[in-house]
């Protein structure tokens, strides 16, 4: 049988310094195939590569993944600075127009960490470039230090309005997640639903309002451990619901559908 197709976003990076580089992380890889039980395609996302057109021919749905770049704040309409940290604009300008695209058709994708952001810059929000700087608020970053599984350990609670879409998909209203990400909304898009927060009144879980498919995006990392988290795990389940749907004609998952 074949596996419907999740194009993965990748990341430029030079490795060493020195050799140019698309790349992803192995456990988004993971994630896709062994939970959503999909095929994941790590994308060069570059338009000198790819266009949004042929990546949406191509791809039955797509994760947007977390990356040390972060979305340029040209793209929400203010000036760069050193607190907004490290940039990818061949990126920006497939994945911001990926988002606005799919929620148009569709076409489901989901967002993580940087790919939450992202989906909150396309509708037209805007980003804090360091939570951790804001008057009342937690260190949200990776620690420095430690092994992989000190860094992506649960460290926060995050709590979904109640009733709402992510209380439905997860079974609970409150669930314990890791946190890597600096960066946070500031400004909430356009049709963009703030379901989830973090105690200290970090947005952690969106969707676009009356869109016709799946447009979920969390801050934290879920594709860490997916197959063995109670949170990540119906997440991807569900992501891979709505992906095998569109691959098969049928467009709307009512999971996604607004309250």
């Amino acid at each position: 049988m074949t596996r419907p197709i999740v194009g993965i976003i990748g990341n430029f990076y030079l490795m060493n310094d020195q050799y140019p580089t698309h790349a992803a992380g192995t456990m988004n890889s993971h994630a896709v195939a062994d939970v959503s039980g999909c095929m994941p395609i790590i994308i060069p996302t570059d338009p000198n590569f790819v266009s949004v057109a042929e990546l949406m021919r191509a791809c039955d749905g797509f994760l947007l993944t977390g990356g040390r770049p972060n979305v340029h704040p040209e793209e929400y309409g203010e000036a760069e600075t050193a607190a907004h940290g490290e940039f990818d604009r061949a990126r920006d300008a497939i994945a911001l127009d990926l988002v606005r695209a799919c929620v148009e058709t569709g076409q489901p994708f989901l967002g993580v960490c940087r790919g939450f952001q992202e989906v909150n810059v396309a509708m037209g929000g805007s980003l804090y470039p360091e939570i951790r700087d804001l008057p009342g608020r937690d260190n949200h970053r990776m620690p420095p230090d430690g092994t992989l599984e000190e860094k992506f350990a649960l460290r926060h609670e995050v709590t979904f309005a109640e009733n709402g879409v992510f209380h439905k998909m997860m079974g609970a209203q409150r669930v314990m997640t890791n946190t890597l990400h600096g960066q946070g909304i500031k400004d909430a898009g356009s049709r963009v639903v703030m379901d989830g927060y973090a105690p200290d009144g970090t947005p952690e879980a969106i969707y676009i309002q009356d869109a016709p498919g799946f447009t979920a995006a969390v801050q934290w990392h879920p594709e860490y451990e997916a197959a063995k988290d109670p949170v990540s795990r119906p997440l991807f389940e569900a992501f891979g619901d709505a992906v095998r749907d569109w691959a098969s004609g049928h467009t709307s998952r009512p999971l996604l559908k607004s309250a």
